[in-house]
C-alpha cells in the first residue's frame, strides 16, 4: 500500500449547474444547485484513498459548520485527519464553482487554509518520514508551500508539487520538487515565461522534471531528453472539475511503478473522474480503474 501526505486546501464547494456562463453584469437561472467536499488538497487525499493508498493529510478548517462536514466527510473516505487543523474565528475555505457546457469557472475564498504554516508542516515530520511519496498544491500559504517541499527533501522522499493555482516560484524551490504537474497555462506563469510559448520549449527549460497535463489530449512527461506522450482517453464529459486533482493522486499512488506507467493511470483515472458530477463525487475507485484499463487493454 502505497503511503501518501498530501499537503493543502480544504473547501466547500459551492456548485450551480447552468446551460452556459452568464456575461459580465448578467443574470441567467441554474439549473441545479448543490455542495460538494473539495479543495485541491482535499480532493487528492480523497482520490489517493479510493486508489488504495494509506493517506494522510495536512491542512485546515475553520470553526464552523462546514468545517464539522469536511472532516466528517475526509474521515469516511479513510484519509488520516490528525494534521488537520481546526481555526478559530475562521471560515473554512470555500470555492464557488460554475458549470457549464462540459466546463466550469471557479472563485476560491480561502478560509482557513490561508492558516496552513510552516510549523504545521514541521509538526507533521513523522507522516513526511513514513510517506512513500508527498503531494502540494498552491490553495495554502506559499511558505507552507517551501516548508513542504524543504521537509520532503530533509527526510528523503519525492514531493510532487501540483502549482495550481500558479504563480511564478524561485527556481531553487522548484529544484526541491521531484516533478513538477502544470498544464501548460501553468507551467508558463510558473517559470515566468510567454504563454504562448511551445510546452516542449517549456518543459525543456524547467529546473525539474515536468509531468504536463493537456486534458483530454492526456499527458506529456519528461526527465532527460524529449518529452514523451501518453495520450489521453476518450470518455463522455459531465464535469471537468476535480480532474487534475485526481490526476495528481493517481499518479503519485503509482509513481513506485515507474513514470510512463503512472503517467498511464493518471490520464485514465482523470478521464474517469470526469464522465461524474462533482469533484470528489467522480473520483474513481482502485476496482473501477483496474476495469477501466482491463477494457481498452
Amino acid at each position: 500500500m502505497t503511503r501518501v501526505v498530501v499537503v493543502g486546501s480544504i473547501n466547500m464547494d459551492l456548485v450551480t449547474l447552468a446551460p452556459r456562463f452568464p456575461a459580465p453584469g448578467e443574470t441567467i437561472l441554474g439549473e441545479r444547485f448543490l455542495t460538494v467536499h473539495g479543495g485541491k488538497g482535499a480532493n487528492q487525499a480523497v482520490a489517493a484513498a479510493r486508489l488504495g493508498a494509506e493517506v494522510t493529510l495536512v491542512g485546515a478548517v475553520g470553526d464552523d459548520a462546514f468545517g464539522e462536514q469536511l472532516r466528517e466527510g475526509l474521515a469516511r473516505e479513510n484519509v488520516q485527519l490528525e494534521h488537520v487543523a481546526r481555526i478559530a474565528d475562521s471560515s473554512s475555505g470555500t470555492a464557488s464553482i460554475t458549470v457549464a457546457e462540459g466546463d466550469n469557472n471557479i472563485v476560491v475564498v480561502p478560509g482557513a487554509n490561508a492558516h496552513v504554516t510552516p510549523a504545521q508542516i514541521e509538526g507533521a515530520r513523522l507522516a513526511f518520514d513514513h510517506a512513500d511519496v508527498i503531494l502540494v498544491q498552491m490553495e495554502i500559504p506559499p511558505e507552507s508551500v517551501e516548508a513542504t517541499l524543504r521537509l520532503g527533501q530533509r527526510v528523503g522522499k519525492p514531493v510532487i508539487l501540483n502549482p495550481a493555482p500558479a504563480r511564478k516560484l524561485p527556481v531553487e524551490w522548484l529544484k526541491l520538487a521531484r516533478y513538477l504537474t502544470p498544464n501548460q497555462h501553468e507551467l508558463a506563469i510558473l517559470l515566468g515565461a510567454d504563454a504562448d510559448e511551445n510546452f516542449h520549449s517549456l518543459m525543456r527549460r524547467s529546473p525539474a522534471p515536468v509531468v504536463l497535463t493537456r486534458g483530454g489530449d492526456g499527458a506529456w512527461f519528461r526527465e532527460e531528453g524529449e518529452p514523451v506522450h501518453q495520450a489521453g482517453f476518450k470518455v463522455d464529459v459531465a464535469d471537468t472539475t476535480g480532474a487534475g486533482d485526481t490526476f495528481n493522486a493517481a499518479f503519485a499512488v503509482f509513481l513506485h511503478e515507474g513514470l510512463p506507467t503512472a503517467a498511464r493511470k493518471a490520464c485514465a483515472a482523470a478521464a474517469l473522474s470526469v464522465t461524474r458530477l462533482g469533484a470528489q463525487g467522480g473520483m474513481p475507485t482502485r476496482g473501477e480503474l483496474d476495469a477501466f484499463l482491463t477494457a481498452r487493454a
